[in-house]
Protein backbone atom coordinates (compact mmCIF):
# COMPACT_ATOMS: atom_id res chain seq x y z
CA UNK A 1 0.00 0.00 0.00
CA UNK A 2 0.57 3.37 -0.16
CA UNK A 3 0.81 5.33 3.34
CA UNK A 4 1.27 8.97 4.03
CA UNK A 5 1.50 9.95 7.37
CA UNK A 6 0.73 13.01 8.68
CA UNK A 7 2.57 14.11 11.95
CA UNK A 8 3.36 17.31 14.21
CA UNK A 9 6.21 16.02 15.64
CA UNK A 10 6.10 17.43 19.50
CA UNK A 11 9.69 18.93 20.70
CA UNK A 12 12.84 17.16 20.71
CA UNK A 13 14.04 18.62 24.20
CA UNK A 14 11.69 16.04 26.39
CA UNK A 15 10.66 12.48 25.65
CA UNK A 16 7.88 12.08 23.47
CA UNK A 17 5.79 8.47 23.30
CA UNK A 18 4.12 10.14 19.98
CA UNK A 19 7.34 10.68 18.16
CA UNK A 20 8.69 6.98 18.78
CA UNK A 21 5.49 5.39 17.77
CA UNK A 22 5.24 7.23 14.47
CA UNK A 23 9.20 6.55 13.90
CA UNK A 24 8.45 2.79 15.04
CA UNK A 25 4.99 2.29 12.85
CA UNK A 26 7.00 3.69 9.51
CA UNK A 27 9.62 1.68 10.01
CA UNK A 28 7.50 -1.43 10.13
CA UNK A 29 5.65 -0.49 7.31
CA UNK A 30 8.61 0.25 4.99
CA UNK A 31 10.35 -2.95 6.03
CA UNK A 32 7.21 -4.99 5.29
CA UNK A 33 7.33 -3.49 1.52
CA UNK A 34 4.84 -0.23 1.99
CA UNK A 35 5.37 2.40 0.13
CA UNK A 36 5.42 5.28 3.25
CA UNK A 37 5.71 9.27 2.94
CA UNK A 38 5.78 11.54 5.84
CA UNK A 39 4.10 15.38 5.58
CA UNK A 40 5.87 16.23 8.88
CA UNK A 41 5.17 19.98 10.45
CA UNK A 42 8.15 20.39 13.99
CA UNK A 43 7.51 22.31 16.78
CA UNK A 44 10.80 22.81 17.14
CA UNK A 45 10.67 24.97 14.63
CA UNK A 46 8.30 27.22 15.99
CA UNK A 47 11.60 28.69 18.01
CA UNK A 48 13.07 30.08 14.79
CA UNK A 49 10.13 32.14 14.15
CA UNK A 50 10.19 35.68 14.28
CA UNK A 51 8.44 37.42 16.72
CA UNK A 52 4.94 38.23 14.35
CA UNK A 53 5.08 34.57 13.47
CA UNK A 54 5.21 32.73 16.98
CA UNK A 55 2.29 35.17 17.79
CA UNK A 56 0.31 33.68 14.73
CA UNK A 57 0.69 30.19 15.89
CA UNK A 58 -2.06 29.90 17.98
CA UNK A 59 -4.29 31.29 15.89
CA UNK A 60 -3.40 28.21 13.08
CA UNK A 61 -4.30 25.70 15.69
CA UNK A 62 -7.82 25.53 15.17
CA UNK A 63 -7.25 25.76 10.97
CA UNK A 64 -4.45 26.32 8.85
CA UNK A 65 -5.49 27.01 5.68
CA UNK A 66 -1.70 26.91 4.21
CA UNK A 67 -1.86 23.24 5.74
CA UNK A 68 -5.41 22.31 3.70
CA UNK A 69 -3.87 23.66 0.23
CA UNK A 70 -0.17 22.32 0.82
CA UNK A 71 -1.52 18.40 1.97
CA UNK A 72 -4.42 18.64 -0.90
CA UNK A 73 -1.48 19.54 -3.89
CA UNK A 74 0.35 16.56 -2.50
CA UNK A 75 -2.53 14.22 -2.25
CA UNK A 76 -3.32 14.90 -5.42
CA UNK A 77 0.29 14.72 -6.97
CA UNK A 78 1.02 11.28 -4.76
CA UNK A 79 -2.04 9.34 -4.74
CA UNK A 80 -1.58 7.43 -1.58
CA UNK A 81 -3.97 4.41 -0.58
CA UNK A 82 -4.54 6.08 2.63
CA UNK A 83 -3.57 9.01 4.42
CA UNK A 84 -2.56 8.14 8.66
CA UNK A 85 -3.04 11.30 10.75
CA UNK A 86 -1.43 11.08 13.98
CA UNK A 87 -0.79 14.62 16.05
CA UNK A 88 -1.72 18.12 14.13
CA UNK A 89 -1.28 20.39 17.46
CA UNK A 90 -0.36 22.73 16.60
CA UNK A 91 1.03 23.76 13.65
CA UNK A 92 -1.18 21.80 11.55
CA UNK A 93 -4.54 21.83 12.53
CA UNK A 94 -7.63 19.84 11.73
CA UNK A 95 -7.27 21.23 8.32
CA UNK A 96 -5.27 17.74 6.97
CA UNK A 97 -9.04 16.33 7.31
CA UNK A 98 -10.55 19.01 4.75
CA UNK A 99 -7.45 18.52 2.31
CA UNK A 100 -7.96 14.60 2.87
CA UNK A 101 -11.64 15.22 1.53
CA UNK A 102 -10.38 17.58 -0.84
CA UNK A 103 -8.33 14.98 -3.03
CA UNK A 104 -10.71 12.04 -2.36
CA UNK A 105 -7.87 10.15 -0.35
CA UNK A 106 -9.56 8.32 2.78
CA UNK A 107 -8.39 8.85 6.28
CA UNK A 108 -7.39 6.48 9.53
CA UNK A 109 -6.32 8.56 12.59
CA UNK A 110 -4.12 7.24 15.29
CA UNK A 111 -5.73 8.85 19.01
CA UNK A 112 -2.48 8.80 21.16
CA UNK A 113 -4.92 10.89 24.06
CA UNK A 114 -8.08 12.37 24.78
CA UNK A 115 -8.00 15.98 22.56
CA UNK A 116 -11.01 14.59 20.57
CA UNK A 117 -13.15 15.73 23.94
CA UNK A 118 -10.53 17.41 26.47
CA UNK A 119 -8.83 20.10 25.02
CA UNK A 120 -5.61 19.45 26.57
CA UNK A 121 -6.32 15.99 26.12
CA UNK A 122 -5.34 14.61 29.13
CA UNK A 123 -8.34 14.57 31.10
CA UNK A 124 -6.94 15.87 34.35
CA UNK A 125 -7.12 19.45 36.19
CA UNK A 126 -4.74 19.87 38.88
CA UNK A 127 -3.38 16.62 39.10
CA UNK A 128 -6.81 15.03 39.42
CA UNK A 129 -9.34 13.25 37.62
CA UNK A 130 -11.80 15.61 35.54
CA UNK A 131 -14.16 14.51 32.52
CA UNK A 132 -16.05 17.87 33.05
CA UNK A 133 -15.92 18.44 29.03
CA UNK A 134 -16.36 15.16 28.11
CA UNK A 135 -19.53 15.17 26.22
CA UNK A 136 -19.92 18.47 26.38
CA UNK A 137 -18.81 22.28 25.68
CA UNK A 138 -15.21 22.90 26.44
CA UNK A 139 -15.57 26.06 28.03
CA UNK A 140 -14.72 24.86 31.48
CA UNK A 141 -10.87 24.19 30.37
CA UNK A 142 -11.05 27.62 29.38
CA UNK A 143 -12.20 28.62 32.35
CA UNK A 144 -9.63 26.57 34.54
CA UNK A 145 -6.75 27.40 32.73
CA UNK A 146 -6.54 23.28 31.53
CA UNK A 147 -3.74 23.94 29.00
CA UNK A 148 -0.33 24.88 30.88
CA UNK A 149 -2.60 26.43 33.42
CA UNK A 150 -3.36 29.32 31.09
CA UNK A 151 -6.55 30.58 30.11
CA UNK A 152 -5.50 32.37 27.02
CA UNK A 153 -3.22 28.99 26.09
CA UNK A 154 -6.80 27.01 26.31
CA UNK A 155 -8.66 29.03 23.97
CA UNK A 156 -7.38 27.85 20.98
CA UNK A 157 -7.79 23.84 21.94
CA UNK A 158 -11.15 24.92 23.15
CA UNK A 159 -11.70 26.61 19.70
CA UNK A 160 -10.51 24.26 18.10
CA UNK A 161 -12.36 21.19 19.62
CA UNK A 162 -15.74 22.92 19.28
CA UNK A 163 -15.07 23.93 15.73
CA UNK A 164 -14.22 20.63 14.47
CA UNK A 165 -15.39 18.03 16.54
CA UNK A 166 -17.95 16.72 14.01
CA UNK A 167 -14.99 16.99 11.12
CA UNK A 168 -13.42 14.56 12.71
CA UNK A 169 -16.20 12.39 13.55
CA UNK A 170 -17.37 11.93 9.71
CA UNK A 171 -13.82 12.53 8.31
CA UNK A 172 -12.08 9.95 9.76
CA UNK A 173 -12.80 6.52 7.82
CA UNK A 174 -11.18 4.64 10.75
CA UNK A 175 -9.90 5.89 14.81
CA UNK A 176 -7.30 2.99 16.55
CA UNK A 177 -7.43 3.95 19.65
CA UNK A 178 -4.59 2.53 22.12
CA UNK A 179 -6.33 0.83 24.34
CA UNK A 180 -10.00 -0.19 25.37
CA UNK A 181 -9.89 2.09 28.43
CA UNK A 182 -9.56 5.06 26.44
CA UNK A 183 -12.35 3.73 23.43
CA UNK A 184 -14.77 3.24 26.29
CA UNK A 185 -14.33 6.75 27.18
CA UNK A 186 -14.62 8.00 24.05
CA UNK A 187 -17.28 6.16 22.59
CA UNK A 188 -19.15 7.56 26.23
CA UNK A 189 -18.63 10.91 25.03
CA UNK A 190 -20.81 10.44 21.90
CA UNK A 191 -18.25 9.49 19.34
CA UNK A 192 -19.02 7.07 16.40
CA UNK A 193 -18.65 3.83 18.17
CA UNK A 194 -18.51 1.57 14.62
CA UNK A 195 -15.18 3.50 13.59
CA UNK A 196 -13.35 3.57 16.73
CA UNK A 197 -11.08 0.21 16.70
CA UNK A 198 -8.40 -0.73 19.66
CA UNK A 199 -4.97 -1.29 18.31
CA UNK A 200 -2.85 -0.97 21.01
CA UNK A 201 0.40 -0.09 20.47
CA UNK A 202 3.35 -2.22 19.26
CA UNK A 203 7.35 -2.75 20.81
CA UNK A 204 10.16 -3.67 18.57
CA UNK A 205 12.20 -6.74 19.87
CA UNK A 206 14.94 -5.85 22.58
CA UNK A 207 18.18 -5.69 22.04
CA UNK A 208 18.50 -6.80 25.49
CA UNK A 209 16.19 -9.07 27.99
CA UNK A 210 16.68 -9.43 31.39
CA UNK A 211 18.93 -12.24 32.56
CA UNK A 212 18.93 -12.17 36.06
CA UNK A 213 16.45 -10.76 39.09
CA UNK A 214 17.47 -7.17 38.60
CA UNK A 215 19.15 -4.87 40.33
CA UNK A 216 16.89 -1.85 40.72
CA UNK A 217 13.13 -0.33 40.42
CA UNK A 218 13.01 2.03 37.80
CA UNK A 219 10.89 5.02 36.50
CA UNK A 220 11.63 5.80 33.16
CA UNK A 221 9.69 8.82 31.44
CA UNK A 222 8.70 11.93 31.13
CA UNK A 223 9.64 13.81 35.21
CA UNK A 224 5.82 15.10 35.80
CA UNK A 225 3.66 15.09 38.49
CA UNK A 226 0.70 13.63 35.92
CA UNK A 227 2.97 10.51 35.96
CA UNK A 228 3.14 9.86 39.69
CA UNK A 229 6.24 11.11 39.97
CA UNK A 230 5.88 12.96 43.11
CA UNK A 231 3.63 10.64 44.56
CA UNK A 232 6.74 7.74 44.33
CA UNK A 233 8.92 10.37 45.51
CA UNK A 234 6.43 10.17 48.96
CA UNK A 235 6.07 6.81 48.85
CA UNK A 236 9.71 5.98 48.62
CA UNK A 237 10.85 8.21 51.64
CA UNK A 238 8.51 5.95 53.75
CA UNK A 239 10.00 3.20 52.54
CA UNK A 240 13.46 4.26 53.22
CA UNK A 241 12.53 5.16 56.86
CA UNK A 242 11.26 2.02 57.17
CA UNK A 243 15.08 0.01 56.29
CA UNK A 244 14.48 0.31 52.01
CA UNK A 245 13.41 -2.69 50.18
CA UNK A 246 17.31 -3.89 49.23
CA UNK A 247 17.68 -2.47 45.33
CA UNK A 248 17.67 1.33 44.54
CA UNK A 249 14.89 3.84 42.76
CA UNK A 250 16.78 4.61 39.46
CA UNK A 251 14.56 7.71 37.95
CA UNK A 252 15.33 8.68 33.96
CA UNK A 253 13.71 11.34 32.31
CA UNK A 254 12.87 15.08 31.94
CA UNK A 255 10.31 17.51 32.31
CA UNK A 256 9.14 19.88 34.62
CA UNK A 257 9.82 18.12 38.03
CA UNK A 258 13.14 17.41 36.90
CA UNK A 259 14.66 20.09 38.87
CA UNK A 260 13.23 18.85 41.73
CA UNK A 261 14.08 14.99 41.05
CA UNK A 262 17.57 15.81 41.10
CA UNK A 263 17.51 17.76 44.71
CA UNK A 264 15.52 14.93 46.07
CA UNK A 265 17.70 12.56 44.83
CA UNK A 266 20.91 13.95 45.02
CA UNK A 267 23.19 12.38 48.31
CA UNK A 268 21.14 9.33 48.78
CA UNK A 269 22.52 6.05 48.30
CA UNK A 270 19.13 4.28 47.90
CA UNK A 271 18.09 6.90 44.87
CA UNK A 272 19.96 7.69 41.66
CA UNK A 273 18.88 10.17 39.32
CA UNK A 274 20.09 9.72 35.57
CA UNK A 275 18.80 12.97 33.51
CA UNK A 276 17.55 11.71 30.38
CA UNK A 277 18.76 8.53 29.13
CA UNK A 278 19.24 7.53 25.11
CA UNK A 279 17.51 4.72 23.44
CA UNK A 280 20.48 1.93 24.56
CA UNK A 281 21.06 3.51 28.27
CA UNK A 282 17.23 3.10 28.41
CA UNK A 283 17.26 -0.92 27.13
CA UNK A 284 20.18 -1.46 29.60
CA UNK A 285 18.28 -0.08 32.71
CA UNK A 286 14.94 -1.96 31.71
CA UNK A 287 17.41 -4.74 31.40
CA UNK A 288 18.49 -4.51 34.90
CA UNK A 289 15.51 -3.89 36.42
CA UNK A 290 13.63 -5.98 39.23
CA UNK A 291 10.12 -4.11 38.03
CA UNK A 292 9.43 -0.55 36.12
CA UNK A 293 7.23 1.65 37.83
CA UNK A 294 4.77 3.52 36.07
CA UNK A 295 2.11 5.36 39.20
CA UNK A 296 1.15 7.87 36.72
CA UNK A 297 -1.98 9.76 38.54
CA UNK A 298 -3.65 10.79 35.25
CA UNK A 299 -5.51 7.24 33.62
CA UNK A 300 -3.36 6.76 30.44
CA UNK A 301 -3.83 5.78 27.01
CA UNK A 302 -1.19 2.95 26.62
CA UNK A 303 1.75 3.12 28.59
CA UNK A 304 4.80 2.56 26.28
CA UNK A 305 7.04 1.89 28.62
CA UNK A 306 5.33 -0.85 30.44
CA UNK A 307 5.49 -2.20 27.39
CA UNK A 308 8.98 -2.51 26.83
CA UNK A 309 9.20 -3.68 30.20
CA UNK A 310 7.09 -6.34 28.91
CA UNK A 311 9.43 -7.22 26.22
CA UNK A 312 12.60 -7.27 28.13
CA UNK A 313 11.27 -9.81 30.67
CA UNK A 314 10.47 -7.26 33.53
CA UNK A 315 7.35 -6.76 35.42
CA UNK A 316 5.05 -3.53 35.77
CA UNK A 317 3.99 -1.82 39.01
CA UNK A 318 1.48 0.89 37.27
CA UNK A 319 -1.56 2.57 38.61
CA UNK A 320 -4.55 0.57 38.59
CA UNK A 321 -6.88 2.74 36.08
CA UNK A 322 -6.72 3.67 32.15
CA UNK A 323 -5.11 1.40 30.11
CA UNK A 324 -2.41 -0.20 32.65
CA UNK A 325 -5.70 -2.04 33.95
CA UNK A 326 -5.04 -4.33 30.38
CA UNK A 327 -2.01 -4.44 30.14
CA UNK A 328 -1.20 -5.39 33.40
CA UNK A 329 -2.85 -8.84 34.79
CA UNK A 330 -2.57 -8.01 38.59
CA UNK A 331 -0.54 -10.16 40.07
CA UNK A 332 0.47 -12.35 36.69
CA UNK A 333 2.30 -10.11 34.60
CA UNK A 334 3.11 -7.19 36.87
CA UNK A 335 0.92 -5.78 39.82
CA UNK A 336 -1.46 -2.64 39.93
CA UNK A 337 -1.61 0.29 42.56
CA UNK A 338 -4.54 1.85 43.87
CA UNK A 339 -4.17 5.00 41.79
CA UNK A 340 -2.73 8.23 43.92
CA UNK A 341 -2.74 5.76 47.02
CA UNK A 342 0.85 6.07 48.57
CA UNK A 343 0.04 3.22 51.19
CA UNK A 344 -0.73 0.96 48.22
CA UNK A 345 2.49 1.96 45.77
CA UNK A 346 4.78 1.34 48.86
CA UNK A 347 3.09 -2.52 49.63
CA UNK A 348 3.01 -2.80 45.57
CA UNK A 349 6.83 -2.03 45.79
CA UNK A 350 7.61 -4.35 48.79
CA UNK A 351 5.72 -7.01 47.06
CA UNK A 352 7.72 -6.62 43.92
CA UNK A 353 11.35 -7.27 46.10
CA UNK A 354 10.40 -9.02 48.42
CA UNK A 355 12.39 -12.19 46.82
CA UNK A 356 13.13 -13.35 43.22
CA UNK A 357 10.76 -15.64 42.66
CA UNK A 358 7.75 -13.73 42.03
CA UNK A 359 9.44 -11.01 40.03
CA UNK A 360 11.24 -13.50 37.66
CA UNK A 361 7.98 -15.48 37.16
CA UNK A 362 5.67 -12.04 36.75
CA UNK A 363 8.45 -11.62 34.55
CA UNK A 364 7.73 -14.59 32.38
CA UNK A 365 4.47 -13.98 31.91
CA UNK A 366 4.48 -10.48 30.98
CA UNK A 367 7.03 -11.68 27.77
CA UNK A 368 4.37 -13.72 26.66
CA UNK A 369 1.79 -11.48 26.72
CA UNK A 370 3.93 -8.81 24.90
CA UNK A 371 4.48 -11.89 22.57
CA UNK A 372 0.85 -12.70 21.98
CA UNK A 373 -0.04 -8.42 21.99
CA UNK A 374 2.35 -6.41 21.34
CA UNK A 375 5.04 -7.56 19.02
CA UNK A 376 5.61 -6.60 15.31
CA UNK A 377 3.98 -9.20 13.90
CA UNK A 378 0.80 -8.22 15.31
CA UNK A 379 1.14 -4.77 14.93
CA UNK A 380 1.61 -4.70 11.32
CA UNK A 381 -1.48 -6.99 11.15
CA UNK A 382 -3.46 -4.64 12.98
CA UNK A 383 -2.30 -1.02 10.98
CA UNK A 384 -3.08 -3.00 7.44
CA UNK A 385 -6.36 -4.49 8.44
CA UNK A 386 -7.37 -0.54 9.40
CA UNK A 387 -5.88 0.29 6.22
CA UNK A 388 -7.79 -1.80 4.39
CA UNK A 389 -10.94 -1.16 5.93
CA UNK A 390 -10.55 2.48 5.23
CA UNK A 391 -9.47 2.13 1.66
CA UNK A 392 -12.44 -0.36 1.69
CA UNK A 393 -15.02 2.29 2.62
CA UNK A 394 -13.85 5.37 1.41
CA UNK A 395 -16.10 7.26 3.93
CA UNK A 396 -14.19 10.03 4.63
CA UNK A 397 -15.49 13.76 4.04
CA UNK A 398 -14.51 16.40 5.87
CA UNK A 399 -16.73 19.29 5.55
CA UNK A 400 -19.98 16.80 5.02
CA UNK A 401 -22.33 15.54 7.87
CA UNK A 402 -21.66 12.22 9.69
CA UNK A 403 -23.51 9.47 8.31
CA UNK A 404 -25.50 7.16 10.65
CA UNK A 405 -22.48 4.43 11.86
CA UNK A 406 -22.74 4.69 15.34
CA UNK A 407 -23.00 8.24 16.21
CA UNK A 408 -26.26 8.19 17.62
CA UNK A 409 -26.63 6.69 21.39
CA UNK A 410 -28.03 3.35 20.34
CA UNK A 411 -24.72 2.66 19.22
CA UNK A 412 -22.92 3.47 22.55
CA UNK A 413 -21.89 -0.50 23.61
CA UNK A 414 -18.86 -2.13 23.92
CA UNK A 415 -17.61 -3.96 21.52
CA UNK A 416 -14.85 -6.16 22.48
CA UNK A 417 -11.74 -5.17 19.89
CA UNK A 418 -9.17 -5.35 22.21
CA UNK A 419 -5.47 -7.20 21.42
CA UNK A 420 -4.59 -3.54 20.32
CA UNK A 421 2.29 10.59 24.48
CA UNK A 422 1.69 13.19 25.70
CA UNK A 423 0.92 16.73 25.23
Amino acid sequence: MRVLVVHNRYRSEQPSGENTVVDREVALLRGAGHRVGLFERRSDDIAGRSLLGKAAVPLLVPWNPAVRRELAARLRDERPDVVHIHNVFPLLSPAVLAACADAGVPAVATLHNYSQVCPPGTLQRDGRPCTECVGASPLPAVRHGCYRNSRPATVPLAVGLSLNRRRWWSGVARFFCISAAQRDILVAAGMPAGRLAVKHNFVPEPEIRRAGDGEHLLCLGRLAEAKGVRLLMAAWDEIAAGGGVGVPLVIAGAGPMEREVAAWAAGRDDVRYGGLYDRAQCLRAVARSVAVVAPSTWRETFGLVVAEAMAAGVPAVAAGHGAFTELVEDGGTGLLHRPDDVGSLISCLRRITAGPGPAREMGEAARRRYERGFSPAVGLERLEEGYRTAIAGRSGGGDGPPPGDGHTGSRRGRPRERDGGNR
